[in-house]
Order: C-alpha cells, then sequence, then structure tokens
C-alpha cells in the first residue's frame, strides 16, 4: 500500500527542467515528520541523497544539484516538491520521495522515472 505517491517525472533535455511531487498525506499529520526529501538511483548506482529538509533543521543538497533543485512543500504540508532545472544528462535516475516519521520510521514512495537527453 502506497503511502507517498511521487509523479512529475518524464523525459527532458538537457538544460530544461522538471518538477516532481510527492504526496505526504499517507505518512500522518506533519507534526509527527522529522524529516522528507528526495533520493535518486541510477542504473548501476547506489541510491543518493538529493535533497532532505529536516523539520526545524536545514536543507541538505546533493553537492552536484546545489543552485540547480530546490526542495519545498505546499502550504497544507500534503506534498513535497522538488523543482529541477538546468537539468543534466547525469541526472537521469528514478527519483524517490522519503519522509522519517517518529511514529512509523522511514517511508518511501515507489519511484518516479526521470530521463535527460543530450
Amino acid at each position: 500500500q502506497a503511502q507517498l505517491v511521487e509523479s512529475g517525472g518524464g523525459l527532458a533535455q538537457a538544460g530544461g527542467s522538471l518538477r516532481l511531487s510527492c504526496d505526504i498525506s499517507g505518512a500522518g499529520s506533519i507534526i509527527t515528520l522529522n524529516s522528507w526529501g528526495w533520493y535518486r538511483e541510477a542504473p548501476g548506482k547506489q541510491r543518493e541523497l538529493v535533497a532532505e529538509k529536516d523539520r526545524g533543521g536545514p536543507t541538505n543538497y546533493l553537492d552536484s544539484v546545489k543552485g540547480r533543485f530546490v526542495i519545498s512543500t505546499d502550504d497544507s504540508w500534503r506534498t513535497v516538491y522538488l523543482q529541477m532545472t538546468t537539468l543534466k544528462p547525469e541526472d537521469t535516475a528514478k527519483y524517490y520521495c522519503k519522509v522519517v516519521s517518529s511514529l512509523r520510521g522511514p517511508l518511501w514512495g515507489q519511484g518516479t522515472q526521470v530521463t535527460v537527453s543530450p
């Protein structure tokens, strides 16, 4: 049963933009969430953190996406976004939304594919 649902992936050209969305309403109340973020996994590579926000703490970004990607939430705290600009072919991966719940531990979505053509 999906608790986090990602959307917004697809095909983009290098230099283009995409915005990923993650419906986190299935994870419970925002007051129970310790962090939320995005990870990615490219073929043959380990899953890596792309952007993550600690509740009440800093936002961390993968060095290679700093200045290009921005993580945010909507006012209702039901959706987490990843705005991706100046995309590069090396950004091609399956992107996963993750939250860490103080009640339920880490929760993952099923992922959304992002493919960037040269």
